[in-house]
């Protein structure tokens, strides 16, 4: 397990006057909720788009993958750039390339232009993973926790209300007006952020491509970013299997929900980023592993909670089902805050691309796990589906636990 060195320089230095962490956390989680409404905004989009770019069945899915691909791929090649550019403006220039791309697909005639705007657009949702680190940069290693778990909250809140704010502009306006009002919406947010933002220099210099190769032997050296990535990956994996498939179970009997009802419910999930800062909270008190099992446990939980609602009458279950969906996102948000602060307090001057790395790991996992999810459901409805999310809590749970019993009760 790496060891902060307390003699390492801190990654970044202001050239003018710095706010703190503080002062910029409330700016920046209400940011972060906003770019992070890309990420999930066409999953109940895929038939409508598909059918007005013609699209067969085969290809409809990548309506949504194209983004996750070009998310993964700035992990890799973007994030990493805050270890080598100047943050705010490369923060500034990669919101500047989402609005264009977010633009771009909503007048995309045809496929191809469709797919290499959703494919831009993935690409510069990562300018999320710029601003947890320079965050996390300003704050001091006490509160680093709270703080990265207070951005993270916006992230999840963006990414849990993408979906119904999504379904709602379609169904008022037609799916193109989705990406115009998410790109006015990011515009408001960089103007706001050019304004607030300091001025932060890395204080090394590296060559990209140095930087981009280093990439392997922090993710083979660094274990604690091997540990918290694996427990991330799977319980993102949990998350997207509820989140793929609960639509379609609440729109079956007895539930019968029609777009509205879902979009009610998915808003009821976002009580549980609640949690995010708590968890920060925890991680600064040294509480780190105790805490990753109690969140691991949640999620098993969840799945639990959700299996039986499935066979109640609608009242209960529909209670039943709120409840897992708060578990379940009580027990991810929690995860990743943790594991976020965890890796934060590792390498300093590599702190952005840990971050990529972290990141870019479990939305890869929650992109295959949203595809097993897919065959669970249709080869065992939703036992099956159930069954699946409830494994792979365990396998973050096994992670978490074997963690704990390695290094004594923290």
């Amino acid at each position: 397990m790496s060891a902060v060195d307390p003699a390492v320089t801190p990654r970044t230095a202001p050239t003018t006057h710095t706010p703190t962490a503080r002062e910029l956390t409330p700016l920046l989680t209400l940011a972060c909720g906003v770019i992070a409404l890309n990420l999930a905004a066409t999953q109940p989009l895929v038939g409508v788009i598909a059918h007005a770019l013609g699209l067969g069945l085969a290809a409809a899915g990548l309506v949504t993958t194209a983004t996750l691909f070009g998310y993964g791929a700035g992990m890799i090649f973007l994030v990493p750039l805050t270890d080598l550019v100047e943050n705010r403006r490369l923060v500034l220039r990669v919101l500047a390339l989402d609005i264009v791309a977010l633009a771009i697909s909503a007048w995309a005639p045809g496929p191809v232009i469709y797919f290499v705007a959703a494919f831009a657009v993935g690409a510069a949702t990562s300018s999320i993973q710029m601003l947890v680190p320079l965050v996390a940069s300003l704050a001091p290693e006490a509160e680093r926790g709270s703080v990265v778990g207070n951005v993270m909250s916006g992230v999840m809140i963006g990414i849990l209300l993408s979906r119904p704010l999504a379904s709602l502009i379609a169904q008022a306006f037609g799916w193109r007006a989705v990406f115009i009002v998410f790109a006015i919406a990011i515009a408001a947010i960089a103007l706001v952020l050019w304004r607030a933002l300091p001025t932060l220099r890395p204080l090394h210099s590296l060559r990209y491509a140095t930087l981009v190769r280093s990439l392997w032997p922090l993710a083979r050296g660094e274990r604690v970013l091997q540990r918290h990535a694996l427990s991330a990956i799977l319980v993102f994996g949990a998350f997207n299997v509820f989140w793929t498939i609960v639509a379609l179970r609440l729109a079956q009997p007895p539930f019968g929900l029609g777009a509205h009802g879902i979009a009610a419910f998915a808003m009821a999930g976002v009580g549980g980023s609640v949690i995010a800062p708590i968890a920060g909270r925890l991680g600064d008190r040294g509480l780190t592993r105790p805490a990753n099992v109690v969140m691991h446990v949640l999620v098993v939980a969840a799945f639990v909670v959700g299996g039986i609602a499935g066979g109640l009458a609608p009242v209960a279950g529909l209670a039943l089902m709120v409840a897992a969906s708060l578990l379940l996102d009580v027990g991810t948000v929690g995860d990743q805050t943790l594991g976020r602060r965890a890796i934060n307090l590792v390498r300093p001057e590599a702190r952005g691309r840990l971050n990529g790395l972290f990141t870019g790991a479990f939305f890869v996992g929650g992109a295959a796990a949203s595809s097993l999810a897919g065959l669970a459901w249709a080869y065992g409805g939703w036992a099956a589906t159930c069954a699946l999310g409830a494994a792979l809590g365990i396998g973050g749970l096994v992670v978490s636990l074997s963690a704990y019993r390695r290094n004594g009760s923290g």
